[in-house]
Formats: structure tokens, C-alpha cells, sequence
């Protein structure tokens, strides 16, 4: 396919794709999937070989939150039924960090609710990027705050933070029907003022909350252009108690478009696969990491993950290694100069339905038939029971999943 062809060419020279043919890997069937794949992870694996980045989450502070963001379980008014509680002690959470750490994350993703910290909350988190680096030796330590006043980011980075993450979520032009307490602007204003203190920054979207094609490429250009170090492209849980509970919009051949137009519009970036891939991609997980070179190792914030075990094991099967402490996940490019800090619904299922089997028919028995239409009845359905709240880990006495 020419189109292909063009932009592994593009990705491999760092060349910004036009914006037709970001569309145009949106818009490739079912039947073309795998040629996508397969290209994108010619640029993937050229710049990241076959390396995965293990992150880990660490939720200092759950619910309680003022900001009234349609996608977040934790927002104003919520009733999904999560964890709530207020600020993790420095040592609670450095021994929430060491199960990640033990498990191989090399990064640390240190979480708060809030629209944005106070200075006092910015001391907090001081104290705990000071209690995990003094127990584990070269550990990156990324700090997602919110939104950051002037002087926070720089007080942050002199703690020993490597990284800030700030997420644009979606489309300047879409993101007022999603959240009303603030605005892109001032997302767009605090992953500027991470990048300006030295801090490594991190700034992705959530693809499955009703937006356009369009919507897509706009936030992953924007996303381009701010230059963030590692995009996350979360998949929207729909969890029950927030207004986007019923967008069950995405199948696993959408999200593998998604992560292949990512990488083409960010080819020398961490792509990482952040919430939602267990939902969403299920057992397609595997061919996801041809696309994007990190994933969440466990839990999210406030949903339950994949087990740890099972993390690795789909990594080391599916023919990758897991990124060491002592490697560079960016490349040298790009390692130099962040050397301050770190560095739609008529797609659904796989093809047609007069495909399925081997051949025009349906092999084998009426019982295998009848096995097969019901698992592609199945994968037409919103998946609700892979949606689970988080009991475990940070803010409970369970251990946590790593």
C-alpha cells in the first residue's frame, strides 16, 4: 500500500505526515489492519527496537475532586463507588512504588486528584519523590499533579521529579463537551511549564469518548507539536456512575489504527498504552506492542489491570524484553536534549460476518457454529464485565497488583 510505504519513510526520517494521511490510517478496514501494524512497527521498532517500558502507577490521593471531567471516576459529584482518600504518607507510597519496581516498572507515575497542587501538596510530593529515590537507585519518578502554578514545576524538578504529566485528552475544538472547570488552554499551559523547568514532559490523549477522526488527528498534531517526550493514548473505561458510562465505541482493530496513526505522527517518542487496553484491545494486547514501546504494568488509578504476571509473560511471548533500569528509553536525539530531565461502530469485530470460519462457510460442528456466533456476538458487545473497580493497593491494606 503507497500509503504505507510513505509513511514508514516519513517516520523513519522524523517527517511530520500530512494530515490526510493520519486520516487515511483511521480510515483503513478491517481486512488492512495487519499491513498497518506491520508497518508502523517498522518505525517502532527503529527507534526503540524491541524494548517495552514498564510504568507504574502510584495513586497518592482518590477522588474528592472539584474538576467535573465526563471520563473520570473520580470527578465532582461521582458515584462509581472507587477508593477515596485523602494524601498517601511518604513511606505508604514509597512501598506502593517498590511492588511496581520489584515487578520491573522503571518508572514510578505519582497521581493526585485535584485541579492542581497547592504548595503544600507540592511539599507533599516532595517527600515522597525523596523517600522512593533514597530505597531505589535510578528510579524515574513522574509527577501528575494537574494543572501547575507558576514556580511548581521548577520546585518539583529541584525534589528530584524526572518527568510531568499533563494529558490534552482530546480535540481543542471538542474538549469544552467534555470538561467545563477549566479549559485546553490551561492544560496546553501547564505541560509548557513542565517542559520549561527541565522536566521530562509527558502529555497524551483518551480515544472512545465520541469523538470525529478529525478530533483524533487535531489532539495527537497538537500533541506533536507541544513535543512531549512519551504520549499515553488511553482507552476510555466506561465506568458506571460517569456520563460517558455508555460509550462503548471502540474494538480492538480501532484502537491498533489508533496506536499505528500515534506512532507515524510521533515516530521517535515513548508511545505508551496507557488505560483501557485490557477493555478494549483484549486479546489483540500482543499486537500492540509493535505499535507503542511502553504499557502500565497492574492497576490503574481507580480500575483494576491486567495481573502484573500476565503483563510479562504477553511481552516475553509475544517476542520482546522488558526495558532495563540502566537503558535509555528515548533515542540519543532526543536523550540529549531532554538530558535536563528524563528523559467506529460499523468496524466492529474482525471482518464481516460472511467470514467468519474458514472459507464462504462456518467449519465443523453446529456446536463450534454456534461457539463462534455467539464470541462474535461477544466482541459486538460493550465488554462491562472487564470493567472492574480497584480494591487493592495504594489507600487499602490489599497488596497491590505488579
Amino acid at each position: 500500500m503507497d500509503l504505507l510505504n510513505t509513511l514508514v519513510d516519513k517516520g523513519l526520517r522524523r517527517e511530520l505526515p500530512t494530515r490526510e494521511e493520519a486520516l487515511a490510517v483511521l480510515a483503513t478496514s478491517d481486512d488492512d489492519v495487519l499491513d498497518v501494524v506491520a508497518a508502523a512497527g517498522k518505525v517502532r521498532r527503529h527507534w526503540f527496537g524491541r524494548r517495552v517500558k514498564l510504568n507504574y502507577l502510584v495513586n497518592l490521593k482518590s477522588g474528592l475532586c472539584p474538576e467535573d471531567c465526563s471520563y473520570c471516576s473520580q470527578r465532582l459529584g461521582s458515584s462509581t463507588g472507587i477508593l477515596k482518600y485523602s494524601w498517601l504518607k511518604p513511606d505508604e507510597a514509597s512501598k506502593a512504588a517498590a511492588a511496581g519496581l520489584a515487578g520491573g516498572a522503571k518508572r514510578v507515575c505519582l497521581v493526585a486528584s485535584g485541579r492542581g497542587p497547592t504548595d503544600r501538596d507540592v511539599d507533599r510530593v516532595a517527600g515522597t519523590i525523596k523517600a522512593i529515590k533514597e530505597q531505589n537507585e535510578g528510579v524515574e519518578v513522574c509527577a501528575c499533579l494537574g494543572l501547575l502554578s507558576d514556580g511548581q514545576a521548577e520546585r518539583l524538578r529541584a525534589a528530584g521529579a524526572d518527568a510531568y504529566n499533563h494529558n490534552l485528552n482530546t480535540s481543542e475544538g471538542t474538549y469544552g463537551d467534555i470538561t467545563t472547570t477549566h479549559t485546553y488552554a490551561d492544560r496546553v499551559d501547564t505541560v509548557t511549564k513542565a517542559h520549561a523547568a527541565g522536566l521530562s514532559a509527558c502529555s497524551g490523549l483518551i480515544a472512545g469518548m465520541g469523538e470525529t477522526d478529525e478530533d483524533l488527528v487535531d489532539v495527537v498534531f497538537s500533541l506533536r507539536e507541544l513535543d512531549p517526550d512519551s504520549v499515553p493514548v488511553n482507552f476510555l473505561i466506561p465506568v458506571e456512575g460517569t456520563p460517558l458510562a455508555k460509550e462503548w465505541n471502540l474494538t480492538p482493530q480501532r484502537c491498533l489504527r489508533i496506536l499505528a496513526m500515534v506512532r507515524f505522527v510521533c515516530p521517535d517518542v515513548e508511545v505508551r498504552i496507557a488505560g483501557g487496553r485490557e477493555v478494549h484491545l483484549r486479546t489483540m494486547q500482543p499486537l500492540a506492542l509493535n505499535l507503542a514501546n511502553s504499557i502500565f504494568l497492574g492497576d490503574y488509578l481507580t480500575t483494576e489491570g491486567q495481573a502484573g504476571q500476565a503483563d510479562l509473560e504477553m511481552i516475553a511471548d509475544a517476542g520482546f524484553v522488558v526495558e532495563g533500569a540502566d537503558e535509555v528509553t528515548l533515542p540519543q536525539h532526543r536523550a540529549d536534549v531532554a538530558a535536563g530531565g528524563c528523559g467506529s461502530h460499523a468496524e466492529a469485530g474482525c471482518g464481516s460476518h460472511g467470514e467468519a470460519g474458514c472459507g464462504s462457510g462456518v467449519c465443523g460442528s453446529h456446536e463450534e457454529a454456534a461457539a463462534l456466533a455467539e464470541a462474535t456476538s461477544l466482541a459486538n458487545e460493550p465488554r462491562t464485565d472487564l470493567v472492574a473497580v480497584r480494591r487493592r493497593g495504594a489507600g487499602t491494606d490489599l497488596a497491590p497488583n505488579a
